[in-house]
């Protein structure tokens, strides 16, 4: 595939995603930007859900990621991490943040994640969404403490409910994200992932889990209330689509058999222009 076939592809990819709306709203740069970070995100993803290959051949293609980007940072051509050239230097993006990306995914495929405990699951929310957030705070044009605590919060907060909304879907990848704690207040001793998500039970570990994102969803809202500097109407927008996608999650409940929540045109656009409106 090309270069801009793939482009193409990821263009598409994103349109579909809850994030389309809120990259939209930013200006060029910006949007650029997070497009970049976006499209890298997908390509590391892709190598850890690439269940056609075997676990080694995708360690080794995430190390080639590593290598790339230790040549951006140092100066040299960045390989295939080339394309995040310009934005690391516009934006000031952190190495360390991309690397710890690459390790969340890494946990992906070094082993089927099966009802992690508590510390693993925040370890690996703060990888692969955290880190992000803290990337696109950078962009966003927060100083380092708010935006910190932010990537913090709003990421823990958006990946705690993709976990909520993909039981089904993890599941056939053979994974099970829900912490080993909630199940088994629950009641659920498994950590085989269909034999969990189809027992009844589990609506009570993940109401468990929600509580715990809300806490998260209320802490971020606090920060962003409070005006830190910078342009914050995309996690603002986020936030409220997330927070939208949990509270239908509650309202149905996690037990089988579960419809997998969407947020309809309309209402996100209603979403966004509250958010607008709000400032």
């Amino acid at each position: 595939m090309t270069a801009d076939a793939d482009n193409a592809a990821l263009q598409a990819q994103v349109s579909r995603s809850s994030f389309y709306t809120a990259m939209r709203i930013m200006p060029k740069a910006e949007r650029e930007a997070m497009f970049a970070i976006y499209k890298f995100c997908r390509l590391v993803d892709d190598i850890a859900d690439d269940g056609t290959r075997a676990r080694p051949q995708r360690a080794a293609e995430l190390d080639v990621w590593r290598t790339d980007l230790a040549a951006l940072y140092d100066g040299h051509p960045g390989g295939r991490a080339a394309f995040l050239a310009q934005h690391v230097h516009a934006f000031g993006l952190r190495q360390v943040d991309f690397l710890a990306v690459i390790d969340g995914m890494a946990m992906d495929v070094a082993e089927d994640i099966r009802a992690p405990d508590l510390a693993t699951l925040d370890l690996y929310c703060d990888r692969v969404a955290a880190a992000v957030g803290r990337l696109s705070t950078r962009i966003f044009g927060m100083e380092e403490k708010p935006g910190v605590e932010l990537a913090h919060e709003l990421g823990r907060a958006l990946q705690l409910t993709n976990i909520l909304r993909d039981l089904d879907e993890d599941a056939e990848m053979g994974r099970l994200y829900l912490p080993g704690e909630l199940l088994r207040q629950a009641g659920i001793a498994t950590t085989d992932p269909h034999a969990a998500i189809g027992d009844p039970r589990v609506d009570g570990a993940c109401r468990a889990l929600a509580a715990r994102t809300l806490e998260h969803f209320a802490a971020a809202g606090r920060l962003m209330r409070s005006r830190p500097r910078g342009r914050l109407l995309a996690p603002k927008l986020m936030e409220a689509v997330y927070r939208a996608m949990l509270k239908d999650m509650l309202a149905q409940g996690w037990a089988a058999p579960r419809r997998r929540v969407r947020i309809a045109k309309p209402r996100l656009l209603l979403i966004v222009v509250r958010c607008i409106l709000l400032g």
